[in-house]
């Protein structure tokens, strides 16, 4: 949200950042992991690959959501990130592996799974059509796949009244179209045409709107000061003086409390999952 977030920023800062916010990030995204495992189709035993899997949460939610019999392989470039997720909990009878890898260009054994999935994991790749093309091998013939990315910024004010609001007060740089960043694929057709030429195929898209609780529960000026930590955004703030980086706190701290919903603070978000397969033949 800074202006262009690459894969080497998941890879050090931007992967630790999200460490040590994890759990509330967590429990805010939580509620998107539903219409995501629905799409996903776990109707039989499958190996399933999760990109991007960061702390592993999606991972376990998976292997929750898993037939026995079923393997589940979390992927992520950053090492604080799978650190942290091979340090939680058993997951139960699905046995969960985790990768320090950028799945963007590993190349792993063409066909090696049944289902491939992502949660706001797979915006990154500076070389988007290459790392697809790569994915879309990592599929059997005829897997499936059902990714989670982002709606347009409008869609998403829980995001995105945060850089209305910090232009208010520092230069907020603009994100190039089509870079590396949370909206790169706000247009799902977009989207969809460039896993089509990435040789994915049957490629349906729909739109999941709700709302999410800022830090999975917290009210106004809890939330506004995890949202200036937590996104990568606020650390635009951390070169600025304090009474700025008060005036800001304090705008947003004010809009938050615009959007409290039995204590807590709750946004609209615009979520596309988008499914299809690797073509049979």
């Amino acid at each position: 949200m800074v202006a262009n977030i690459s894969t080497s920023d998941w890879s050090t800062e931007r992967g630790e950042a999200w460490r040590d916010s994890m759990q509330p990030l967590e429990a805010m995204l939580a509620p998107v992991n539903i219409p995501l495992m629905d799409a996903l189709d776990l109707d039989a035993p499958y190996r399933i690959a999760d990109i991007g899997c960061g702390g592993g949460e999606t991972s376990i939610a998976i292997a929750r959501n898993a037939y026995p019999g079923s393997t589940v392989d979390g992927f992520d470039i950053s090492p604080a990130l799978i650190d942290a997720a091979m340090a939680k909990e058993a997951y139960g009878d699905v046995p969960i592996h985790f990768h320090v890898q950028d799945a963007g260009q590993a190349l792993g054994e063409p066909g090696q799974f049944d289902r491939l999935t992502s949660r706001f994991g797979i915006m990154f790749f500076p070389e988007a059509s290459r790392a697809f093309a790569n994915l879309a091998q990592w599929l059997k013939p005829g897997g499936q796949f059902a990714f989670a990315v982002w709606g347009p910024p409008d869609d998403n004010p829980w995001m995105s009244s945060i850089r209305t609001i910090l232009s208010n007060h520092i230069v907020v740089p603009t994100p190039e179209p089509g870079a590396p960043g949370p909206f790169r694929y706000q247009d799902a057709a977009e989207f969809v045409a460039l896993l089509e030429t990435s040789g994915f195929g049957d490629i349906k898209s729909h739109s999941w709107k709700n709302q999410l609780a800022i830090g999975g529960g917290m009210d106004a000026n809890a939330a506004a000061s995890f949202a200036l930590s937590a996104f990568s955004i606020g650390r635009l703030l951390d070169q600025s003086d304090q009474i700025t980086a008060r005036a800001a706190y304090s705008d947003l701290a004010s809009l938050f409390a615009k959007h409290l919903d039995d204590g807590e603070v709750r946004m609209n978000a615009h979520v596309h999952i988008v499914t299809g397969s690797r073509p049979a033949g």
